[in-house]
């Protein structure tokens, strides 16, 4: 993200705006000024945080709000509870709990969003036992659009809490959050080469073999990584990849040379399933041990827009074998591998996995290329099983047929229609997702 004299873009760049007013707010206080400033001027806000999402969701019409300076730690109890303001990103979050003894008990592969954006737009890692990272949440104070405040746990103000876990920023700004962390933990890591026919013939049993498990499929291939971490106490002991190792494989290779042939491939999109085999040839096995937030998070230097569809567990290899059959029959030149993970089910309103056990499937392109029939493929075969899009995730669908999706939506847009009755947290994009504020 770029926040310079009016000018912001996101992550990935696909998200650009010009000419609007950037408040830094340093202070719960200064918060509700903006907001209370903008209401009374007619205009609308949007908090953003690290700029991670490639939807519009977070594109400024009026005022940006940016949390950059309002990201302390507040407080770590003895029981892990781990309150922040919402600005604070997650890679300072993991070190800042890990040098006293805590981790998160999941992680998605990023950790650039800030904590209040991640919670926002449903972020989540792999498991079949574990949730997002809203589901960590037990306490949260959001400023409202009319510059009040509204403390909310399971105990307090219930109903909002239940909805803000995942607000994508329309319920109100989030002031401080406060997560359950557990006692600090190591992930045992094993990552190896698979065939995905065997993946998809033992979808169920592979993907709960152990504690946090996704794959990789490479399109235009049958190449498939898997990644398996397992849970085990510090006290074992850590064996992390000897530091040639890991600046070899994670950054030269995951990186440089993977953004050579990205680029060689937006030239000559010919050549993709061509370097496409060569990577998936060059898959080996590794395993090591490190501390868990080490093993969760990878490096994404090379810049992508992603969609994202969280179905039915059980509906995921079906999906994967049409898009299998896309790729072979060079419909799309997918030079990005597709990723494959697990969650469980939760009680969030506008969570992708709430009230089912889910399999998400996201697809990437390159920064700047038109995704074309690959997104539309995945979109239309997810939505034939009534898949929900990340709402970070680029996707095409609007409030009508989301609703359709989740069946707790008329609770959360009612919700937002309570706390922010003229739409101040607003933008184009929410206007299409959840439908004008009283529409």
């Amino acid at each position: 993200m770029i926040t310079e004299d009016g000018n912001w873009r996101n992550w990935a760049g696909n998200q650009r705006v010009a000419g609007v007013d950037v408040v830094h707010p340093t202070s719960a206080d200064e918060i509700a000024a903006a907001l209370v400033r903008a209401g009374e001027s007619g205009r609308r806000v949007r908090p953003i945080g690290s700029g991670h999402s490639f939807t519009a969701i977070g594109r400024p019409e009026d005022v940006q709000l940016v949390l950059d300076r309002h990201a302390a730690l507040v407080d770590v109890d003895g029981a892990g509870l781990v309150t922040v303001q919402a600005g604070m990103p997650l890679h300072r979050l993991n070190a800042e709990l890990a040098a006293r003894g805590w981790s998160l008990t999941n992680l998605g592969d990023i950790d650039r969003q800030t904590v209040s954006g991640a919670l926002s737009t449903g972020t989540h890692g792999t498991g079949a036992r574990f949730g997002g990272l809203a589901t960590q949440l037990r306490a949260l104070d959001l400023v409202l659009a009319d510059g009040s405040r509204l403390h909310c746990s399971a105990d307090e103000n219930a109903d909002v809490f239940a909805a803000a876990r995942i607000g994508l920023g329309a319920l109100g700004v989030l002031d401080t959050v406060t997560l359950q962390a557990e006692p600090a933990f190591a992930l045992r890591a094993e990552e190896g080469p698979a065939r995905l026919g065997d993946l998809l013939d033992g979808f169920g049993e592979f993907m709960t073999s152990t504690d946090h498990v996704e794959f990789y499929w490479f399109p235009h291939t049958d190449r498939c990584l898997t990644k398996r971490n397992t849970r085990v106490p510090l006290e074992s002991g850590l064996a992390p990849l000897p530091r040639w190792r890991a600046v070899w494989e994670d950054e030269v290779l995951s990186n440089i040379v993977f953004a050579g042939m990205v680029a060689a491939g937006r030239r000559r999109p010919a050549l993709i399933p061509q370097l496409a085999a060569v990577t998936a040839r060059g898959l080996g096995r590794r395993s090591w041990t490190d501390a868990s937030h080490r093993v969760f998070v990878s490096r994404r230097r090379v810049r992508f827009v992603e969609m994202e569809y969280a179905v039915p567990r059980d509906e995921a290899p079906a999906i994967l074998t049409e898009l299998h059959r896309i790729a072979a029959a060079g419909e799309f030149q997918a030079s990005f591998p597709v990723e494959v993970r697990v969650a469980a089910a939760d009680d969030i309103p506008l969570s992708t996995a709430s009230g089912r056990d889910t399999a998400y499937i996201a697809a990437h392109v390159p920064a700047r290329t038109d995704p074309g029939s690959w997104f539309a493929a995945l979109e239309s075969l997810a939505g034939s099983v009534g898949g929900r899009p990340h709402w970070g995730k680029l996707h095409g669908l609007d409030a009508a047929a989301l609703r359709t999706r989740y069946p707790r939506f008329d609770e959360f847009t009612a919700l937002r229609a309570r706390l922010d009755p003229v739409g101040v947290l607003g933008n184009a994009h929410l206007d299409r997702v959840l439908g004008p504020v009283g529409g």
